[in-house]
């Protein structure tokens, strides 16, 4: 009797494995419902997913050009601002030149200018000196000087009268 358990096998895995024809048939078939269970949902949905996937990566390819363009048409008139804003700081600072050097000019006429009003009054003080210092004189000999002229005319009239 112990030889005859030892025959047979204990495990039902093993038993299937002495029928692999009905195995095969069997999952041949769950595969073909498989198949065919979803053939039908999709033709019944409408469903393609591989025609969806096909639609969305072309839609997503267009998307990607039109963002494309749009980036290039922006960074053209972000080129065309950047040489503007050049172009004007360029303006900008050749008048910022100009307006050094005529600063400079004005800055050097002012100096020249101050230099002569200096002259000037300094000529002024010169004369105000000559002209009270030549009063001074007048002053001191007043009666000399004034005298002299009245006799001149007295002695002219004297001339006149008798010629």
């Amino acid at each position: 009797m112990i030889d005859l358990a030892q025959d047979r096998p204990s495990n039902p895995l093993l038993r299937l494995g002495a029928q692999p024809i009905a195995l095969t048939a069997a999952a041949l078939l769950l595969l073909f419902a498989g198949v065919t269970s979803i053939a039908i949902w999709r033709a019944y949905t409408g469903a393609f997913p591989e025609t969806d996937r096909v639609v969305a990566s072309r839609q997503l390819q267009a998307r990607t050009a039109q963002a494309s363009e749009q980036l290039v048409e922006k960074t053209k008139g972000l080129e065309a601002t950047q040489q503007e804003s050049i172009d004007q700081l360029q303006v900008v600072q050749d008048q910022l030149q100009t307006v050094k050097k005529l600063l400079a000019f004005q800055q050097a006429d002012t100096k020249r200018l101050s230099e002569q009003v200096t002259t000037l009054n300094e000529s002024i003080d010169g004369l105000r000196q000559s002209f009270a210092s030549a009063r001074a004189a007048e002053a001191e000999t007043p009666s000399v000087t004034r005298r002299k002229p009245s006799r001149r005319v007295h002695a002219s009239a004297r001339k006149r009268s008798r010629g």
